[in-house]
């Protein structure tokens, strides 16, 4: 979860930068408050899922989900294996 936080941090920064915007300016735009511009920037861990979407949709930039293994998913498929006595990978 830390990683996504830096990227998303990251990349909103950057683009805003590279948009030529202050936060106020990003703020008014996505109809958040500068405060909550600030935080996202900051990689904060609490931030509201529909405010953190005006703001990438008012820079352009996509959130994607993707599904990977996740540790969950690994441990129900280890469970569900059968035990042969042979090591698996």
């Amino acid at each position: 979860m830390e990683a996504l936080k830096d990227l998303l941090s990251t990349e909103v920064r950057a683009r805003r930068v590279q948009l030529g915007l202050t936060q106020r300016d990003l703020a008014d735009m996505a109809g958040v408050s500068e405060r909550f511009v600030r935080f996202v920037e900051q990689g904060k861990p609490s931030i509201q899922l529909d405010s953190l979407t005006a703001v990438l949709d008012t820079l352009g930039i996509e959130l994607r989900l993707t599904t990977r293994t996740s540790q969950a998913a690994r441990a129900i498929n280890d469970a569900a294996a059968p035990n042969t006595g042979e090591a698996q990978s």
